[in-house]
C-alpha cells in the first residue's frame, strides 16, 4: 500500500520544490517564477471603492459636475479626454472646466472621507 502512494504521488510538483537554478547558481523554485503583484485584497478594495465612487457621483454632484468628471476621467466606460477637449464640447472655457471638476473632485473627497472610506 505504501509503494502505491509513494508511485502515485512521485509526478507532484511542489511550489516550493527546486525547478531551475539561476545565473548565480541559486535554486529556483516555481513559487518564484509566479507573479504575484496583484493582491486579491488590494483588487477587491479597489473595486468596492470604484462602486462606492460611482454611487456618490450620482448621489451628490450636479449633472454638470458629473458630466465633466465622466468625460476628464473616463469613467462610465468613456475615453478620458483633456480640459480643452471637454470645455470645446460644452462650449465653456477651459479655465471653468477646471474649476468646475476640482469643486467636483472635492465634493467627492469630502464624501469619501464622511463616510469612512478613507
Amino acid at each position: 500500500m505504501n509503494f502505491r502512494n509513494q508511485r502515485k504521488s512521485a509526478q507532484d510538483v511542489f511550489i516550493s520544490d527546486p525547478i531551475d537554478i539561476d545565473r548565480d547558481g541559486n535554486s529556483l523554485t516555481l513559487q518564484d517564477t509566479m507573479r504575484d503583484d496583484d493582491n486579491i485584497f488590494d483588487h477587491i478594495d479597489l473595486r468596492l471603492k470604484s462602486e462606492q465612487m460611482y454611487d456618490l457621483i450620482e448621489k451628490h454632484l450636479s449633472p454638470r459636475e458629473k458630466k465633466i468628471l465622466i468625460m476628464r476621467y473616463g469613467l462610465f466606460c468613456q475615453r478620458p479626454r483633456t480640459q480643452r477637449e471637454v470645455a470645446k464640447e460644452l462650449d465653456i472655457s477651459r479655465s471653468y472646466v477646471s474649476r468646475i471638476e476640482k469643486k467636483a473632485v472635492d465634493i467627492l473627497r469630502r464624501e469619501f472621507i464622511r463616510g469612512g472610506l478613507m
